[in-house]
């Protein structure tokens, strides 16, 4: 195995993606966690770089880590919490956990090590936005335009959904 930049690069992000995980779970404080996660997202879209899909790596970090994060938040500070802080795990549960992480680890591993791919022709740095744009817009126009329709009427029921809790407040507070 020799040690390119690319590989230390894949790596250092790695790293830092599996991190912010790690981070994201141990953590406390839900603002801490959403930051976790946005790190995490970042380290991601690095990754997405490395791999030459510039437009994907976009993508993530305007949804994932700027849209997407940003409505977490908004829900977090929006919503009541009822404070009950659950019970600490047990240092039993713990070891049990650590040793299914490294059980799975290996696992993906050695399914990684013996996974063997033919030799394809790719062409890499070649239009790729345009190349997603075309096959977006003529293969998979239906499910493109059947997404938006779903994520409209998910729009509206969050919309019905938080002005039936409002009039359930203001009945309760008269």
């Amino acid at each position: 195995m020799t040690f390119t930049g690319e590989l230390l690069a894949f790596l250092g992000l790695a790293i830092a993606a599996v991190t912010g995980g790690i981070l994201l779970i141990n953590l406390e404080k839900v603002v801490h966690m959403v930051v976790a996660l946005v790190f995490t997202f970042i380290s991601i879209a690095g990754i997405y770089i490395l791999l030459s899909a510039e437009f994907i790596a976009v993508v993530q970090v305007l949804i994932y880590s700027g849209a997407i994060t940003i409505i977490m938040l908004f829900g977090i500070m929006l919503t009541r919490h009822h404070d009950e802080s659950g019970q600490k795990a047990g240092r039993l549960r713990r070891i049990l956990l650590f040793l299914a992480i490294l059980a799975f680890a290996f696992s993906v591993y050695i399914g990684i090590y013996n996974l063997d791919f033919p030799e394809q022709e790719v062409l890499l740095h070649e239009n790729n936005t345009e190349q997603i744009g075309i096959s977006l817009f003529s293969e998979f126009v239906i499910p493109f335009e059947l997404t938006s329709v779903v994520l409209l009427v998910a729009l509206v029921g969050a919309i019905v959904l938080s002005r039936k809790d409002d009039e359930e407040t203001e009945e309760d507070g008269r």
